[in-house]
């Protein structure tokens, strides 16, 4: 019989949710909104769309395993050296790649509780140990990361703005980690929701930097509305990038993935009308949520976490609102087991979001009393 390793075999495999058509003939709903994967409501970029079309003939051809067009616009666009620049399958598939190259089995790697769930998976499918720090307000605690470092610390993962908390760490706390943390420790700084986020004058720009133990990774799945085609960045130290190029799949991303980031990178009209958009989505939830009474985490990102008296409540409000044609995320496999995620979305998906919750989470409240 075929042995299969025992951190493959306690390996959860990851459950998407149900495709909203099939949702719309099971639950015999005339509408579904979802709003669990903060994606961008307005849909992809329309000059993205238009180099999709123009590029589709050429499918039949191996598409650059460099990223070169790619490689070279995020290189004008953020003042960084085309070979301190790698392009992969989206975040997820860069830090597999990264864990990868700079972790062997007997090394560990540190996080937070309640962060990006695509890390844990990243490290446990390797057979590596992960070791998580307490959340501090629902946000990154850096010193708390820092003291919790040991002789068999190789990598620390930090996502700025954090999913699923939507919390930020600022500018001189982030300088500070960096100063103690030492040279030989990968630090992983995932910043898939910047374009929210860089307007604060203190948000640390992980672009900006050039920390010879950081690597930083972005992704075209949120703000420029290409999550479909899965596609992302990392940007580091040429010797990092070199190493990451040594484990990469060759062939990805896709064609029309590299042609679509390119113009979406470039789409400065659709990335400002995406921000507006997400503003005024996420005050109207704000506003509702506050006098609805819903605890909720302030964000600076594309979503609001907001945290339900316990898991079973959670669980059970995410399910009264899908049976109302809302679909919302349940962030208890993220560490957060009361904590549910709504994504901003068009002003009309907002308040028909907004009207679901208020129905749902009152009628569960009362039962409670």
């Amino acid at each position: 019989m075929i042995r299969i390793p025992s951190f493959v075999k306690n390996l959860k495999p990851y459950k998407a949710g149900k495709p909203i058509d099939e949702l719309v003939r099971e639950k015999n709903l005339d509408r579904i909104v979802k709003l669990a994967s903060n994606e961008n409501p307005i849909g992809p970029s329309p000059t993205a769309i238009k180099v999709i079309q123009k590029h589709v003939l050429g499918l039949n051809r191996y598409t650059d395993p460099a990223s070169h067009d790619l490689v070279q616009a995020i290189s004008r666009k953020y003042s960084v050296q085309p070979n301190h620049i790698i392009c992969g399958h989206g975040t997820d598939s860069l830090l597999a790649y990264i864990i990868n190259a700079f972790t062997t089995e007997s090394d560990e790697v540190l996080t937070s509780e309640g962060t990006f769930i695509g890390i844990y998976v990243s490290v446990r499918k390797k057979g590596r140990k992960l070791v998580q720090v307490p959340l501090k307000n629902y946000g990154f605690d850096l010193d708390g990361i820092y003291n919790a470092i040991t002789e068999k610390t190789a990598m620390i993962y930090l996502a700025n703005p954090n999913n699923p908390t939507g919390t930020m760490f600022e500018r001189t706390e982030f300088e500070a980690f960096m100063a103690k943390v030492p040279n030989h420790i990968m630090v992983i700084l995932d910043e898939a929701y910047t374009v929210y986020a860089e307007h604060n004058p203190e948000y640390p720009n992980g672009v900006g930097y050039e920390y010879e133990n950081m690597v930083v990774t972005r992704t075209f799945s949120k703000a420029y509305g290409l999550a479909g085609l899965r596609i992302g960045f990392a940007v580091g130290p040429d010797a990092v990038i070199e190493s990451l190029y040594k484990v990469k799949l060759p062939f990805e991303p896709g064609l029309l993935a590299q042609h679509a980031a390119v113009a979406a990178l470039n789409d400065d009209d659709f990335l400002d009308q995406t921000t507006a958009l997400n503003k005024k989505s996420l005050e109207l939830l704000e506003k509702g949520f506050t006098e609805i009474g819903i605890q909720q985490v302030p964000s600076a990102a594309n979503f609001i976490l907001t945290i339900m008296p316990n898991e079973q409540f959670a669980a059970t409000f995410c399910e009264e609102c899908l049976n109302h044609g809302l679909i919302l995320r349940h962030v208890n496999t993220f560490g957060i087991p009361a904590g549910v995620r709504i994504n901003s979305g068009t002003l009309d998906e907002t308040n028909f979001a907004l009207t679901v919750i208020k129905n749902v989470y009152q009628k569960l409240s009362g039962n409670l009393n």
